[in-house]
């Protein structure tokens, strides 16, 4: 088939003009469609961009047209439908959101009756149903709305970090004016925590604009000059989260999931090891190393890692971007958990005096190229990678990787040293240039 729709999280782009509400209206019945059962129920969430109700509108007519029941749950954080899913028996969920892109992005996610988001497998029977047409459905099913959502989302959260105690702990939260603006906020306030909030007044065009975990450096600023104990920064969605502590500085999704490993592994509640993707850093396996915890490698997407932890039957992973999955609540990252995770994780500790990995200097390059296919037969790139690599035995790494989406090929190098790692990447950027460029 010509088209190719989805990309590592789902189908995403402008909305309006590549994610339009016929291309809405036609995925969601197709997704309804492969189900193969009577009168499926779909679960429908979004986050706060002015597009969301118009396809959410679309997601619900393609529900209907299949013969299901649309259920539209509103704006809720992206990890609260699996919970949903869970909680009510959806066969299909449907989330709208464009993650950490700009307000004219959208992007449509479909999770299945398990929780789990769809395999590649699924989504390609998906697009293939596309061009075979509509289905010859007689039958025309309902739209209606799911009353409470916000609620038994906060309910689950509770339920699993009611014990925290966050009585005198000063918290400030950037929630991007995306969809924890109400949630994450109250979940905290609820746990005992005097909380301070920034952007969380969305207008459909505001979010991620100068605020979230794209730009933590606000809240970052915020919390040194606030006097704050911790903050913690989420993106459009609320899958992902980054903290800072009470001095400014930013801890990512590598440092937030060390923290939390050791802390598991101490209470004897980690299952197995940890997953992550090729891009964490090189110091977080040197800490699992040294903690005696086993790490296993994913390629780039939160999906990856999900998928690894079910084969393993392991609980914990994310990403350096901030995606934090801990399967003993949800399927998926969640912003909101990691944050609270995190914080149990301290046990009272100031997270400025915790060091639970020595993060290595990485430098990352974007190389535009004629076409991110050839990277991965051209030898000049990977004998110098190869070389550059056995330099760098035991002491970093180097990745070099096509994009999934753009025509680039990226270069990231980890070195002990900035200089080293500016050097080693200006040669391999410099290779795949002459022979790609």
């Amino acid at each position: 088939m010509a088209r190719k729709l989805f990309g590592t999280d789902g189908v995403r782009g402008v909305a309006g003009e590549f994610v339009t509400a016929d291309l809405a209206l036609a995925l969601a019945r197709a997704a309804t469609e492969r189900l193969g059962v009577d009168a499926p129920r779909a679960l429908i969430v979004r986050d706060t961009r002015e597009s969301g109700e118009m396809l959410e509108a679309a997601v619900a007519a393609g529900v209907a047209a299949a013969g299901g029941e649309a259920l539209l749950g509103g704006v809720v954080p992206t990890p609260a439908a699996p919970l949903l899913i869970e909680r009510y028996g959806f066969d299909l969920g449907v989330v709208l959101s464009a993650s950490h892109n700009p307000y004219r992005d959208n992007g449509i996610k479909f999770f299945g009756g398990d929780g789990f988001k769809l395999s590649d497998e699924t989504e390609h029977e998906i697009e293939d149903a596309l061009d075979a047409g509509p289905p010859a459905s007689g039958h025309v099913g309902r739209v209606r709305r799911l009353d409470g959502a916000h609620e038994d989302y906060l309910r689950a959260l509770h339920e699993r970090f009611g014990e925290l105690d966050l009585t005198g702990r000063r918290i400030a939260l950037d929630c991007a004016n995306g969809a924890t603006y109400r949630a994450a906020p109250e979940m905290f306030r609820r746990l005992g925590a005097d909380v301070d909030v920034v952007a969380a007044h969305p207008d459909g065009r505001n979010i991620n604009a100068g605020c979230g975990s794209t730009h933590v450096e606000v809240l970052a600023a915020h919390v040194r000059d606030g006097g704050h104990d911790a903050g913690f920064a989420f993106d459009g969605d609320g899958d992902r989260v980054l903290a800072v502590d009470s001095a400014g500085a930013v801890r990512d999704g590598d440092e937030l999931i060390a923290l939390v490993a050791a802390h598991l592994r101490g209470r004897d509640m980690l299952d197995g090891g940890v997953a992550v993707t090729v891009m964490s850093n090189y110091g977080f396996h040197q800490a699992m190393e040294a903690a005696g915890i086993e790490v296993a490698t994913t390629p780039v997407g939160d999906r990856s890692v999900s998928a690894e932890l079910e084969r393993r039957d392991w609980s914990l992973g994310g990403e350096q971007s901030g995606h934090v999955i801990w399967t003993d609540f949800a399927p998926t990252g969640d912003g909101i958990a990691a944050a609270l995770l995190a914080i149990g994780a301290l046990e009272g500790a100031d997270l400025s005096v915790v060091t639970p990995m020595e993060r290595l200097p990485q430098v990352l390059e974007n190389v535009e190229v004629a076409d991110r296919g050839a990277v991965e037969s051209a030898t000049a790139v990977w004998d110098a990678v190869e070389s550059e690599n056995q330099g760098l035995a035991d002491r970093g790494r180097v990745l070099v990787r096509p994009s999934g989406t753009e025509p680039l090929v990226r270069v990231m190098v980890e070195a002990p040293e900035q200089s080293e790692a500016d050097e080693i990447c200006a040669r391999l950027v410099a290779t795949v240039r002459r022979e790609l460029g």
